[in-house]
């Protein structure tokens, strides 16, 4: 990734992968160098994932930053004040398509904006607004995790519980990384009990 310097227009870059593939962990670390560098930065991430803390983004391996629950993403742009040159978004699957709207809004005001998130449900299917994210962006990262089941590098999210809902907001109590050999979406579908 190329980092520009704060004078130049606002641009959108994207953080996807499978659960596990470091994609808050990378938000977390962009966002401090951003304030490392003395740049305006406000973080969000939506309210319904709630697993780690209230008050910050949280990666599986315990980094942390501050961060605003927020429950749309007209909050997210009504939050956002005039000075702040660079926004960060974690579990980007997890808002509507307006995401896209407000993340092109807030680049044409001349700031960077970052979102993480899931590229594929459960199902292995595409995870909107993320997909739609990914044309729009400046830059994107796919990081990628580890198979649990053979070592690989994995891009799937296996669920582990039963359950037909798209989101269920868990951890590794509920999914695992999974290549594409050993990746079910038939697992993730069975009748719950």
């Amino acid at each position: 990734m190329v980092e520009r310097h704060s004078n130049d227009s606002g641009w959108i870059e994207v953080i996807t992968g499978s659960m596990f593939s470091g994609k808050s962990e990378e938000l977390i670390r962009r966002l401090r160098r951003a304030q490392i560098a003395r740049l305006k930065v406000q973080s969000f991430k939506p309210a319904i994932d709630l697993r780690y803390s209230e008050e910050h983004i949280v990666s599986h391996s315990e980094m942390k930053l501050a961060s605003q629950l927020v429950t749309s993403t007209r909050e997210i742009l009504e939050s956002v004040t005039s000075d702040t040159e660079v926004v960060g978004i974690d579990e980007g699957q997890f808002f509507d398509a307006d995401l896209v709207n407000v993340a092109n809004q807030l680049a044409a005001e001349g700031k960077r904006v970052i979102i993480a998130g899931l590229d594929m449900d459960y199902l292995g299917r595409p995870f909107e607004p993320m997909p739609l994210l990914l044309a729009i962006a400046e830059d994107i990262t796919k990081t990628r995790a580890i198979c649990m089941q053979c070592g690989s590098p994995a891009t799937y999210t296996q669920r582990l519980i039963a359950s037909r809902e798209r989101v269920v907001v868990g951890a590794s109590d509920a999914y695992e990384a999974r290549c594409r050999a050993c990746f079910d979406p038939n697992l993730g579908q069975a009748n719950e009990a």
